[in-house]
């Protein structure tokens, strides 16, 4: 019985060999991108010396890990994190699946398409670009907002990134911008691979638009937003470090409301210099997503087992 496993394994092996020879590089490239660093955590744990090197360096437990929560601004940074990614999730979801089902009713392929690159655009365009993009608009002497918008609705002008209260709003649709145009295609490919013969017996069976929509269309692409929305609760304590920090010009003024982790570890890293305190960091996020996504995924199994991730 062994001998006879041993030769279908042998067959099936030289049967898929260019398969598995096209895979070698994607495979290499994930070790090496994502497993080797791994070995990096020890870097949390200890005081790094460069002189000493990585393992001769002292070893100083948890410590690093302090300040992250010893911090006067750890509850800020913390609630700015969560909530704007929570923000995120919700709105990318809804304005991409909806722009996605938008697309899908659109007959002529040459508009589809063109739609398509114009939504996908902002994703491909560099946080720096986005930031002075950002800055055109807002800016107090040339700004398009203050010299145009507002005195044409009869208001004063406003010195932006002087001023906090704001900015909730302005990053929110920045980051709608930017990425609904990423997940919009993902989605429209989920669309697209729907079976047209649902729709033509719904047809039959006197079903408006909505009623395709809200019966057909949102059922069949669930798995993928499960699990689209599990990787990026997995993320939720990763911050857009170009967002938060390139889009608000580093302004302190705004720190109250554009301060997250990512920022404020990059702000402790270039104070300090000290890699063992943003490996800490790292690792905090790293272990805080997977729980998040262990957790999303458990209830998602409870509820539909074929929609989760694992």
């Amino acid at each position: 019985m062994s001998s006879w496993l041993h030769l279908t394994s042998l067959h099936k092996i030289r049967k898929y060999k260019m398969l598995y020879i096209m895979i070698l590089p994607g495979i290499v490239y994930l070790l090496i991108n994502n497993y080797l660093p791994m070995f990096g955590i020890v870097i949390a744990f200890k005081d790094i010396n460069f002189s000493k090197g990585i393992m001769g360096s002292d070893w100083v437990g948890f410590k690093n890990f302090e300040y992250l929560f010893k911090t006067d601004d750890a509850f800020i940074i913390t609630r700015n994190t969560i909530l704007y990614n929570a923000l995120f999730i919700v709105l990318n979801l809804v304005i991409s699946v909806t722009l996605a089902i938008l697309l899908n009713e659109l007959k002529n392929r040459l508009f589809s398409r063109m739609y398509q690159s114009i939504i996908l655009l902002p994703y491909l365009i560099s946080s720096v670009i986005i930031g002075y993009l950002v800055f055109s608009l807002l800016s107090m002497e040339t700004g398009f907002v203050n010299k145009t918008v507002l005195p044409w609705l009869g208001l004063r002008e406003i010195m932006w990134y002087n001023e906090p209260q704001y900015w909730p709003y302005i990053l929110t649709l920045v980051k709608i911008w930017h990425s609904v145009g990423y997940l919009c295609i993902i989605y429209l490919a989920a669309v697209v691979g729907i079976d047209q013969e649902y729709y033509e017996a719904a047809t039959i069976d006197g079903a408006s638009k909505l009623q395709r929509i809200l019966s057909i269309t949102i059922p069949m692409i669930i798995p993928v937003i499960t699990i689209m929305t599990l990787l990026q609760i997995g993320r939720i304590f990763y911050a857009d470090f170009g967002l938060f920090y390139q889009v608000p010009l580093d302004s302190g003024a705004l720190l109250p409301t554009t301060n997250v982790l990512d920022t404020y570890v990059y702000r402790a890293l270039l104070k300090n210099g000290d890699i063992g305190m943003s490996s800490a960091a790292g690792l905090y996020q790293s272990i805080v997503g997977f729980i998040l996504i262990l957790i999303s995924n458990y209830v998602v199994k409870k509820i539909n087992a074929d929609n989760a991730l694992f």
